[in-house]
């Protein structure tokens, strides 16, 4: 297992700041752990709980730029819909969000093949208007992207352990 290790000096001054400074110490944290990049053998080396918040700073970082097309255009649809992501954010108490990301995974095996090509920005563009099916879900994140923020903030609060060292 990966020691991650997190001033609590950096977390007394994030929490002031807000819930995504709060939550942006521990993603901090973890990737200084794994030097930078998540790989197939460094998750390895974290566990559950650690993995499902650097899913959750990749889906919030993707979804809040772009929507879940341009997170399943970018390769992270694998790291979000073929780990158990949605099981593990419910166990958090986070049911919406599972229903949310289950619902995007029945899309993006729909139409991952076709997201997933490379191609320039126009064609990036139009990918938008060509999978309107995923624009009620970006807005349902969006909706609710503050709640889910405290609760995941709420939920690494009420359990440092399974997250980092505080030193």
């Amino acid at each position: 297992m990966k020691n991650v290790i997190v001033k609590d000096a950096d977390l007394m001054q994030a929490a002031q700041q807000g819930m995504d400074e709060f939550l942006q110490v521990f993603v901090k944290g973890i990737y200084d752990a794994i030097d930078g990049q998540l790989t197939a053998e460094n998750m390895a080396e974290l566990n559950a709980d650690q993995i499902t918040l650097l899913a959750w700073n990749v889906l919030h970082e993707e979804v809040m730029d772009g929507g879940f097309v341009q997170l399943i255009h970018n390769g992270y649809g694998p790291f979000i819909f073929k780990n158990p992501f949605a099981k593990a954010v419910k166990l958090w108490g986070l049911r919406d969000l599972s229903k949310l990301v289950y619902n995007a995974h029945t899309l993006y095996l729909k139409y991952r093949e076709e997201i997933e090509v490379e191609c320039d920005e126009d064609e990036f563009m139009a990918m938008f208007e060509r999978y309107p099916e995923f624009d009620d879900m970006d807005d349902e994140f969006v909706e609710n992207e503050e709640q889910w923020t405290e609760q995941i903030a709420q939920y690494v609060d009420d359990n440092l352990q399974k997250f980092a060292e505080i030193v």
